[in-house]
Formats: C-alpha cells, sequence, structure tokens
C-alpha cells in the first residue's frame, strides 16, 4: 500500500510550535502515515547568515517531535551534497521511500516567496503543496499563479491556527533572555539553556525575512 508522506524542511534553528502544529494539521486533513522533519545543512539563502551547528538542529528537532508517533526526523537533506535545493530532493525521497506520495508542508510565507525559490515551476509540478497561512503574509494569486503557472491547482489550504511565530524571534527572545516557555516543547528549550545556544550577540540582529527556500512555518 502506498503511503502518504509529509515534508516539513528548515533550519530548525529551533524548532517551535509553529512546525509541530503545521506537522499535525497536514497529518490529519491529508491523512498522512508520517511526516518527516528534515533539518537542511546548508539552506542556499542563508550562507551569510549565523546559524547553530547542524548536530544541535538534529538534536532540538529530534527533541521536539518526541511523543509523536506520525512524527519522525531524517537526515537526507544534511547528508546529500549542497547546495540543499527543494527543487533537488524529490528523486532522493522517492529512492528511500518507493511507492510514497509527498506532500511539502509549508507556511503561507513560503507559498508567497515560491517564485524566490530555486526552480519554482519544478517544485508545484512535484510536489503537492500544503500551506498553512501565516499572519502578516497574503498571498497574491494571481501574480504567484503568473509567475509559477500551475502552482494553485498543486496548493491544498490546510484549515488550522495561524501563527505568528518564526525561529528569528525565538533566538532574539532567547538572547535577551526572555523565557522560552510554551514557545516549543519544554525539552527543546532545556537544550537550548543547556547548550548555551543564541546566548551570543551575533543572533542579535539576523535577518528576519529572507526569501524561504526551505519549507518551514517562518524565517529560521
Amino acid at each position: 500500500m502506498d503511503k502518504r508522506i509529509g515534508i516539513m524542511g528548515g533550519t530548525f534553528d529551533p524548532p517551535h510550535v509553529g512546525h509541530l502544529i503545521l506537522g499535525e494539521v497536514a497529518r490529519q486533513q491529508l491523512a498522512l502515515d508520517l511526516v518527516l522533519f528534515m533539518p537542511a545543512g546548508q539552506p542556499p539563502h542563508k550562507r551569510t547568515e549565523p546559524m547553530s551547528a547542524v548536530q544541535h538542529r538534529l538534536a532540538m528537532t529530534r527533541l521536539a517531535v518526541a511523543g509523536n508517533g506520525a512524527f519522525t526526523v531524517n537526515t537526507i537533506d544534511i547528508e546529500r551534497p549542497a547546495p540543499h535545493y527543494t527543487s533537488t530532493l524529490r528523486p532522493l525521497l522517492q529512492e528511500a521511500f518507493p511507492d510514497s506520495d509527498f506532500a511539502l508542508l509549508i507556511g503561507g510565507d513560503s507559498l508567497r516567496d515560491l517564485p524566490r525559490w530555486h526552480e519554482p515551476h519544478r517544485v508545484a509540478s512535484q510536489w503537492q503543496l500544503a500551506v498553512l497561512s501565516r499572519p502578516g503574509f497574503d498571498v497574491d494569486w494571481t501574480a504567484l499563479e503568473k509567475a509559477v503557472p500551475g502552482v494553485g491547482q498543486a496548493t491544498t489550504m490546510l484549515d488550522g491556527p495561524s501563527i505568528a511565530l518564526s525561529s528569528t524571534q525565538v533566538r532574539r527572545w532567547a538572547n535577551a533572555g526572555r523565557s522560552l516557555r510554551y514557545l516549543m516543547p519544554a525539552a527543546v528549550a532545556g537544550y537550548i539553556k543547556e547548550n548555551g545556544l543564541y546566548s551570543s550577540g551575533r543572533y542579535q540582529d539576523a535577518a528576519a525575512s529572507s526569501p524561504s527556500e526551505v519549507p518551514a512555518t517562518g524565517p529560521a
């Protein structure tokens, strides 16, 4: 029997409740058998931005999804050669999970920025795009369809809570010593504290609105 798999990519620096809500909403509404959380090794749109070491991002993502039997972490995007484009990911997944159907789980900000992705036409033709809207990121469907023909047909809008939360905000709050309670699973917040992540000023002014090349609920 074919499996239905949701793909949730991003830097996950750190993972937060917005990522988890998108994954669970998609799991239920699309009848997904599995949701793969796939930390990116080196996102092409963030080469000049500070980023936590991949082992930290991977560890935090594993802690974030623990306890949900339908959620798991996959390292294909970390292990493959750079650059890590979404447009070149599908064949690797098809090889690893034969006889499976895939849905790419993204936020409304990523959908709005799709024309700025690498080979967006290829992304729209390869994937079912499952999108959860995000406050402040309205999509101009006429302009989007003109830029990426067929994107409307490829897109399924999910019905779920719209969360105005990004990893960039979380890093800044952590850097300022603010509480991370309820923004992520307690185990992730504990990991951040134990490892002193985001305490350096280098995260303070990280760009908050880079174009999303990897699927996520918000800038990471």
